[in-house]
């Protein structure tokens, strides 16, 4: 059985749920600060992302991570070009953990228009693609956001999805498509009904081509049941939007086939002051509290 095969079954089968530790340039300093590290501890961006890295191998490399319930990491692409205990961050996750490694390639949110924000150009997509393939990178991630029930605007952001994961299916790497759903959208149902019809369409028309759906947990339960049997979705994630863990659980346990893909959620409570013993108690609670919410 090739990797590739390896990691597909387990993100469809196994049970678990897909970590995010791809915060990025614009949302490293509140992620640092959430874990208590000030701004006055950098001087510059490179400090910046090797205090943010320090963080993330501490999660990597902690007991309490580990593939008896993470199936999947996301992350960033200053993460995949570092070293997690002499290994290349992609080859630790999957020789170390068997937990299956995927990338952030979006450039971040083009300004506000017809109420939702798509992605920035992606210029060097292509070569991104290639290199992330190279290190042993399973898939991807892309995220845009819906912020109004505007018909323009959703249809804007899942066409604009549906295109970049085609071109990343043809890389060969499985893409995690995110059009989320603002958790402040003043109609936020009406959205995420219209996300989800054009969303099957899409998807019908993917000839068997499968991706993996990250989507905002929304306010009809089971809303999304429709993507989760659809025979071209591996797997439907939530992420947490804001929401608190005790929120994002509670919402997920009511969402079925639905599992997560939190990022803020999952490290809520873990601070760079905690020792080795109390960080790993804290990651292990909270890793607990998601595989039992994404497993219902």
């Amino acid at each position: 059985m090739s990797n590739t095969t390896e990691q597909l079954d387990i993100i469809r089968a196994r049970p678990g749920f897909i970590a995010a530790l791809d915060q990025s340039g614009g949302s490293t300093p509140k992620a640092l600060g959430l874990y208590g590290v000030e701004e006055s501890a950098w001087s510059n961006e490179a400090e910046m992302f090797d205090l943010v890295h320090a963080m993330r191998a501490r999660i990597m490399t902690s007991p309490a991570f580990n593939s008896k319930r993470i199936l999947g990491a996301i992350l960033f692409e200053n993460t995949m070009d570092r070293e997690v205990e002499g290994l290349g961050s992609p080859s630790y996750l999957w020789q170390e953990k068997r937990i299956v490694p995927f990338l952030k390639v979006d450039k971040g949110l083009a300004d506000e228009h017809d109420g939702a924000q798509v992605m920035k150009p992606m210029p060097e997509l292509d070569f991104l693609l290639e290199r992330g393939k190279a290190k042993g990178v399973f898939g991807t991630k892309m995220r845009s956001v819906i912020k109004q029930a505007n018909a323009r605007g959703i249809e804007a952001v899942v066409s604009q999805q549906f295109e970049t994961a085609k071109r990343i299916l043809a890389a060969g790497l499985t893409p995690i498509v995110e059009p989320e759903v603002d958790i402040h959208c003043p109609d936020k149902a009406g959205a995420e009904a219209r996300l989800k019809s054009l969303m099957l369409a899409e998807l019908d028309a993917l000839n068997g081509r499968q991706v993996i759906l990250k989507l905002t947990l929304p306010e009809e339960d089971n809303l999304y049941a429709d993507c989760v049997s659809h025979p071209n979705v591996v797997r439907v994630a939530a992420l947490s939007g804001g929401y608190s863990r005790e929120e994002s659980n509670a919402r997920l346990s009511r969402q079925n086939g639905m599992t997560a893909s939190f990022s803020r959620a999952l490290t809520e409570g873990l601070a760079a002051q905690q020792s080795d013993a109390a960080f790993n108690e804290a990651l292990d609670g909270s890793i607990a509290s998601i595989f039992e919410a994404a497993n219902t």
